[in-house]
């Protein structure tokens, strides 16, 4: 479901606006200070002294860090927030935007004062939070916790207003893809949802069905897919901004798993509850692609999402079975649910041969082993390239999702030898490191192209609200790529 909340810029006053709204929020510097670009009318409709009350709730001007009181607007009572911002930087205005969204649930129409002296990043930033904490996901009926009918936030910057929310729809597509059911999503549901969001024209799409993949030799699919009555999907979404036809496309690649049983290898019940959500790698991409002639991107992309359902049945892949890549690679099955691994295999061997990228960037919901890492907020990145890895890390500081640069260690490349094939798809002989190891067999398969591995399995699903976080998928990764897809130059 799309974000239900409307967010726009409003060019005027506080009082004025403030006749017509159920919450009116100011804001307030780390000190505290109210902004001085409200003082004036804020004093014009509230008697008691915002300095007064600040002191009163001793508060700092902290972001996040939100004091309420009611006051009489005309022939009713009116909410104000007052809402610290601390040092205006990105990250702070982000959590002060979350924190306003929190406070007005279920308000009709909300006037917020922008941060007057906010930088644009730190503006889209805050507008990013006053929606990404509005968002709600629920199967039929209405949302359990609805976010406000309406923001308006008074700013001249409504272009920068726009980014951030044109950034925050696309997240909340991520979140939709990856909270919908299994019982609903598929591989090909998926590549439905991916060619009606190509349909306005902003992009290029080709499905591959079971049919053309078995043909063309995408063999870790056709395997994975085997055991489900709902046979597997490649997406394929192309980019191309204006005067960019030869330019050579940033590659994308997700993980696209729609519900993960572990095959033969069957899961716990415990570890199939959040399965639907293995897919949002794919979810991440696919979000990415929608969004990028909005934002002007300047650099041609492709978006492959490698879908498959994986389900325990009589024609399901077993262990010890021997899968022919695309490219002709073969691995060795020796579990079945470390399936993704196998689907990602695919889907880089063929953006190395056949779409010559500048770079290679995969992200899926990869290992149990990089969420016990790193826990929920960062994401393992593995890389073969200096620059693409700085640049990233560069990106995820400014887009606030984290990510940790983890090594790609040598010495542990044995751990994937197969006594039959040319790799294996786990490692053998105690080396532990579950996510080192997926990230060199996925090495195994990108070429000498510069190359990243994000796995998300930690930050791409939370068991709580936070800030702009909430409960079940987060899209993470889209703020992440948006934000260095933005910074590349043709």
């Amino acid at each position: 479901m799309p974000l239900q909340t409307q967010l726009r810029a409003l060019d005027g006053t506080i009082r004025d606006a403030a006749t017509t709204a159920e919450a009116v929020a100011v804001p307030v510097r780390s000190g505290p200070e109210i902004d001085p670009a409200y003082a004036d009318g804020l004093a014009g409709i509230f008697a008691l002294g915002a300095a007064d009350l600040l002191a009163h709730e001793d508060a700092k001007g902290e972001p996040g860090e939100i004091v309420r009181a009611p006051f009489r607007m005309g022939d009713g009572i009116t909410e104000l927030l007052l809402f610290g911002v601390g040092d205006g930087s990105v990250s702070a205005l982000r959590r002060a935007g979350a924190a306003v969204a929190r406070q007005v649930r279920g308000c009709g129409k909300v006037i917020v004062g922008g941060p007057s002296e906010a930088e644009d990043d730190a503006l889209a930033a805050f507008a990013e939070g006053l929606l990404l904490a509005s968002y709600d996901f629920r199967v039929g009926g209405t949302a359990k916790r609805p976010g406000a009918e309406s923001i308006s936030v008074v700013t001249s910057s409504s272009a920068v207003l726009e980014r951030g929310a044109a950034v925050a729809r696309a997240v909340a597509l991520a979140r939709d893809l990856t909270n919908t059911t299994s019982l609903d999503k598929c591989p090909q549901w998926l590549a439905e949802r991916a060619e009606e969001l190509a349909a306005d024209g902003s992009l290029t799409v080709r499905v591959r069905d079971e049919v053309a993949l078995a043909a063309q030799g995408f063999g870790g699919l056709i395997a994975v897919g085997a055991g489900s009555a709902r046979p597997p999907r490649l997406i394929e979404l192309t980019y191309e901004p204006e005067g960019v036809a030869d330019a050579r496309p940033i590659v994308l690649v997700g993980k696209g798993i729609t519900f993960d049983s572990g095959g033969l290898s069957l899961k716990p019940n415990a570890g199939m509850k959040t399965m639907k959500t293995d897919m949002a790698g794919g979810a991440v991409v696919i979000a990415v692609m929608s969004a990028l002639r909005e934002l002007g991107v300047p650099v041609r992309v492709t978006g492959l999402v490698a879908a498959a359902e994986n389900m325990p049945s009589g024609s399901a892949m077993r262990p010890g079975d021997v899968i022919s890549h695309y490219g002709g690679t073969t691995s060795e099955v020796l579990n079945t649910d470390a399936e993704g691994r196998l689907v990602l295999a695919d889907a880089l061997a063929y953006a190395d041969a056949e779409l010559a990228p500048a770079a290679v960037v995969d992200i899926a919901t990869l290992t149990g082993a990089a969420k016990v890492a790193l826990g929920l907020r960062y994401a393992a990145m593995y890389s073969t390239d200096e620059t693409l890895a700085g640049d990233l890390l560069g990106a995820s500081e400014d887009s606030g999702e984290s990510l940790w640069r983890m090594p790609l260690v040598e010495e542990y490349r044995p751990a994937i030898d197969s006594d039959v094939a040319d790799v294996a798809n786990i490692g053998r002989g105690g080396y532990g490191a579950g996510s080192v190891i997926a990230a060199l067999f996925l090495r195994e398969f990108a070429g000498d192209r510069p190359w990243a591995h994000l796995d998300v399995a930690g930050p791409a699903r939370a068991t709580s609200d936070d800030a702009e976080i909430t409960k079940g998928a987060t899209g993470y990764g889209v703020r992440l790529l948006l934000r260095w897809l933005g910074n590349k130059e043709n």
